[in-house]
């Protein structure tokens, strides 16, 4: 006999966490980690964003599990794996959508609304954007892209409104300047032309390039 695979939808607890005041937020930044990681260390990584007026919001993936680092186990979160993406993808569009909305209407009148994703959250963020009911008018891609399968004919509008800007370490083992490059390419050939900023590190978030994202619209 062969199996028959099903799905049923469940009631989950997530968590996120904030810093700033919901009352006096007149902008509300959402921030997705990356592969592996938890919100409250993601978190810390903005504390240079951080002033009077801006509402911070770190969401965490749904899944976690243990991860080996340094001869020890810790534990960190996925947004998602190749299994049964299509379920995965619409379970955290449903929870973003779902944490959006109880942020902002606790939020006094219309607040600005910047999305940074990081690695991983990159690709969880342009879905968000894409797939979700959010509005944003900044959207920064830290170290990573647009995730391939995105048809940008029909998305690539959504992203150009909503801000789109890559930001990227000289020295991100994870992406070269070849890969750059091609993501450009690629992006251009939709009629994305978003603007780059390369900072000098690794695959993080760089906190002068996070000032300066700070201070201007």
């Amino acid at each position: 006999m062969t199996p028959i695979e099903h799905h049923l939808t469940v009631p989950r607890t997530a968590r996120y966490l904030t810093e700033g005041e919901v009352e006096s937020a007149g902008e509300v930044w959402f921030v997705l980690h990356g592969y592996s990681m938890l919100a409250a260390v993601f978190l810390k990584w903005f504390e240079p964003a951080f002033r009077t007026g801006r509402l911070l919001v770190a969401p965490e993936a749904l899944s976690r599990a243990y991860f080996d680092e340094g001869g020890g186990r810790r534990v960190g979160a996925s947004w998602m794996t190749k299994e049964d993406r299509d379920v995965e993808i619409e379970d955290q569009i449903r929870y973003l959508d779902l944490l959006a909305g109880q942020v902002l209407t606790a939020v006094p009148g219309e607040p600005r609304v910047q999305i940074h994703g990081f690695s991983q959250g990159t690709a969880t963020a342009c879905r968000w954007v894409s797939f979700g009911r959010i509005r944003a008018e900044r959207l920064v891609l830290w170290s990573g892209g647009v995730p391939p399968d995105l048809p940008l004919d029909r998305y690539g509008p959504v992203l150009t409104r909503s801000g789109l800007t890559l930001a990227i370490g000289s020295r991100d083992k994870y992406i070269t300047t070849a890969d750059i490059d091609r993501e450009q390419t690629r992006l251009a050939a939709a009629g994305l032309t978003p603007p780059v900023h390369r900072f000098d590190g690794g695959h993080r978030v760089d906190a002068a390039l996070l000032r300066t994202f700070s201070e201007t619209p």
